[in-house]
């Protein structure tokens, strides 16, 4: 099965990622082994491409909470924890204290 997404393929996760940010992730993230002139080129990227939509770090975080809200289980493997009971003490007379 194919997806497309406004006429591109998405095949892989970043693919989607991308396409629904507009911008690569890698733009905001860095890569592993860049240069501290390929990170200040990233950098002065990203704030241009803010400068030009600065609604895009809402819609970053919209999208974030629709995919933990869909997919938390899958996504974090957690089990809730249980509170232990609450034990009162007992006076010699029988009665809560």
């Amino acid at each position: 099965m194919r997806s497309y997404i406004g006429g591109h393929q998405a095949v892989t996760t970043n693919d989607f990622i991308e396409l629904a940010l507009g911008t690569p992730p890698e733009l905001w993230l860095g890569e592993e082994g860049e240069s501290e002139e390929e990170r200040a080129a990233r950098l002065d990227a990203a704030r241009d491409i803010l400068a030009d939509n600065p609604g895009l770090p809402d819609a970053v975080a919209r999208i974030a909470v629709e995919v933990i809200e869909a997919h938390a289980p899958e996504l974090f493997n957690v089990v809730p924890l249980t509170r232990p009971a609450i034990r009162r003490r007992i006076s010699r007379k029988g009665a809560a204290a």
